[in-house]
């Protein structure tokens, strides 16, 4: 069975210079590792520095967050520190997501067969990006819509992208 990532990767070739989930990992810009933190500072957070972020209009991502989740790909090179660590919420058979125990801030959330990270933007609070995508644009209700010009997959578009063979084009 592939691993679904329902939640934003940049998920058509070429976008972002990713061809799957593995390469969006290391094809994506990086620099040094940039820091954030939830809201009430008791937890901190490294990852590498991204510059793009993906959207997500699902309705769990809505749900969790309270609009669209503004996503940066920081795959496994991430790591918590400070009063406590994060609590979890295993919201699938393939994801966990992650909130501060005190103020809620929401940390991550955390594919667990490909060990990735994807974060908040929010969380940091002086690093700038571009959104590259949007996903489950299908799901999007009616009373938003962002500015941006950029691709816009359905969620039937998301999760076929997964479920096709490895090699085929």
């Amino acid at each position: 069975m592939p691993v679904v990532c329902p939640v934003l990767w940049p998920l058509s070739p070429g976008i972002g210079g990713c061809q799957d989930a593995e390469s969006c990992v290391t094809a994506s810009p990086r620099r040094t590792p940039v820091e954030g933190s939830c809201l009430c500072n008791s937890i901190t957070v490294s990852a590498p520095t991204a510059t793009e972020i993906g959207v997500c209009h699902c309705s769990t991502c809505r749900r969790w967050s309270g609009g669209p989740m503004f996503a940066v790909h920081c795959g496994p090179g991430v790591a918590f520190s400070g009063q406590q660590p994060p609590a979890t919420y295993r919201s699938s058979e393939w994801a966990e997501r992650g909130f501060c125990p005190t103020c809620g801030t929401h940390l991550f959330y955390h594919l667990l067969p490909s060990d990735e990270y994807i974060l908040p933007a929010g969380l940091f609070h002086e690093q700038s990006f571009d959104v590259a995508n949007q996903i489950f644009f299908d799901e999007k209700p009616e009373y938003y819509e962002l500015a941006n010009d950029t691709p816009k997959l359905t969620g039937e578009q998301v999760f076929a992208q997964f479920t096709q063979p490895q090699g085929d084009g």
